[in-house]
């Protein structure tokens, strides 16, 4: 039989494994689907306007590049700046916070190399 304190430790450890998987399952849901992660790619080099965007991604509808950057806007990882000039542009710049995926992005390249290798040979 546990003590209470043996509870009270077996409690915190679940609380925080389950804290834990709340915070990745939350960062995978903001991150999920085909084109976040190639977006915020080509934002990584410095803000784009849209069309320069699209312009990088073949494949990509207007519609579905329009529908992920308000998304992505919307979780603060990147935000949309009007620059005012004669022609009013609209850039797309990567925030502080889309910033912090830097480390993560190389690590999950890092890994995705690994295991295309192991797993599908090339």
């Amino acid at each position: 039989m546990e003590t209470q304190m043996e509870q009270t430790q077996h409690q915190i450890k679940a609380d925080c494994m389950s804290n834990n998987a709340l915070a990745v399952r939350d960062a995978l849901e903001i991150l999920s689907g085909k084109w976040k992660l190639p977006i915020l790619m080509v934002l990584s080099t410095g803000g784009k306007r849209f069309s320069e965007i699209a312009n990088t991604l073949p494949g990509i509808t207007d519609r579905v590049l329009s529908k992920e950057l308000k998304q992505l806007e919307a979780t603060t990882l990147l935000e949309k700046r009007i620059i005012e000039d004669p022609q009013q542009r609209v850039e797309y710049l990567i925030t502080e916070q889309g910033n912090g995926l830097d480390k993560v992005i190389k690590e999950l390249s890092t890994w995705g190399l690994k295991i295309r290798k192991n797993v599908m040979g090339s």
